[in-house]
């Protein structure tokens, strides 16, 4: 806003610069020419009485037989001869054409000029600067000449001028600067503070300060964040009560199987119950991303992706682990291990074995798990990361779950500040890349 103002004053300012520079120029046209009229309707008018004609003295009117100005190349300005004319005009004197030339200053000229007087050059303002020549033809009479000083412009105007904006910016634009400081600065702090809103995290309410509409804005502000999070509460208290709704039955009927008699019934019954607790944890977790209850801690996270790949190893899966050297980082280890699962698990179900590699750089950590698969489709490698969606259209839970396992280990990485990427390899096989900044 300061920097429009400022610019609106620099525009209003060379307009009024402009406007100035034509009233001088008019009004300089005008000094020249008024006095050489009112000289030459003077010296016709003397001529007439005196029956005497025009000599050259004292530098005024004279009369000559040819244009004095012919063999010469000064300078011509046809502006002042058209308002010469009109002024001429205005004494009742017809005229036939009008030449005008500027005559550079010379030595001679210059000291027959303070030989004429310093007081009287003083007042014509011709002591220095070049002289207008003037000759005014009449038809069947001759030529009229007479010399006229010629305003030169100064250097008063444009410091007039500059000192006026200077003036202008430090009276205008230092008080404005101020003002838009003062209302800008509730605005950034309001700004600050939605950026760096976190639902899970306690803040501190704005101060109301500014105007009127900005200290009304931050109020909304406050008001808003209490607002979602008391909705947030309201949720996880909801989730909590639908988990414990949940799993109470599941394990009653858990108890319950025990009683069945066929053992592949029963081994069935008790893979569906926990596959049922595997996907009621899947959905509360990624309702309940967005305000985590573990705090992030210092962790191994060479360790930590190795403590998960041998939970693998116990159960009989085909997954190793490139040995790495420690790597601290700061992070919520529960979660990025419940990512790093989910990834294996994929990658076991779809691609048979997996290795997984923990890769450094100075910028982040990249945990790349890679396959034996077949890979994913260029055009549905996008589609994997949304919740519910299974590739593998059998429903056979063998073969895959329901479809949050991606979906939720992309949330958690993302609330971590990093990203997930599938590449499919020349060779064949999958990689899941997280990359996590350091």
């Amino acid at each position: 806003m300061a920097l429009l103002i400022a610019l609106a004053l620099f525009v209003a300012q060379a307009i009024n610069f402009g406007l100035i520079l034509r009233d001088r120029t008019e009004f300089r046209l005008a000094q020249a020419t008024r006095p050489v009229a009112t000289r030459i309707a003077d010296a016709l008018e003397r001529e007439a009485h005196a029956g005497r004609p025009l000599t050259a003295d004292r530098g005024r009117v004279r009369r000559l037989t040819a244009n004095p100005l012919a063999p010469f190349a000064y300078q011509r300005h046809p502006e002042v001869a058209a308002e010469l004319r009109r002024q001429l005009a205005d004494q009742g004197l017809t005229v036939g054409r009008i030449d005008t030339g500027l005559r550079p200053v010379s030595d001679d000229d210059a000291g027959s000029r303070r030989r004429e007087g310093r007081r009287n050059a003083d007042r014509r303002g011709d002591l220095q600067g070049p002289t207008l020549v003037i000759a005014v033809e009449q038809p069947g009479r001759g030529w009229l000449a007479i010399t006229a000083p010629w305003p030169q412009p100064g250097w008063r105007l444009l410091f007039a001028l500059l000192s006026q904006t200077a003036i202008l910016y430090v009276i205008v634009l230092l008080p404005v600067l101020w003002i838009v400081r003062r209302m800008s600065r509730p605005l950034r702090d309001l700004r600050a503070a939605a950026e760096s809103f976190r639902p899970g995290e306690p803040g501190i309410a704005l101060s109301v300060r500014g105007p009127d509409d900005v200290a009304a804005l931050v109020g909304a502000f406050n008001a808003l964040r209490l607002r979602v999070t008391a909705m947030l509460d309201e949720k996880d208290r909801m989730l909590g009560a639908i988990g414990h709704d949940l799993r109470t039955p599941l394990a009653a009927l858990r108890v319950r199987i025990e009683s069945v008699e066929d053992d592949t019934d029963r081994t069935r019954m008790a893979d569906t119950i926990a596959e049922m607790n595997r996907t009621l944890d899947d959905i509360l977790s990624l309702a309940r991303l967005g305000r985590p209850s573990e705090p992030p801690t210092d962790v191994d996270l060479a360790a930590l992706v190795d403590a998960v790949v041998e939970d693998f190893r116990d159960i009989g899966d085909d997954v190793t682990f490139v040995e790495a050297g420690r790597l601290r980082m700061h992070l919520r280890p529960s979660l990025i291990r419940r990512a790093v699962r989910n990834l294996i698990e994929n990658a076991v179900k779809y691609g048979v074995s997996a290795e997984v590699r923990v890769e450094a750089d100075a910028r982040c950590v990249a945990i790349v798990v890679a396959d034996q698969g077949p890979g994913i489709p260029e055009d549905r490698m996008g589609d994997v990361f949304d919740a519910f969606t299974r590739l593998e259209t059998s429903r056979n839970r063998e073969t895959g779950g329901i479809g949050l396992g991606l979906a939720l280990a992309r949330a958690i990485i993302r609330e971590a500040g990093g990203e997930i990427r599938l590449v499919n390899r020349t060779g064949g096989g999958l990689d899941a890349i997280i990359e996590l900044p350091r």
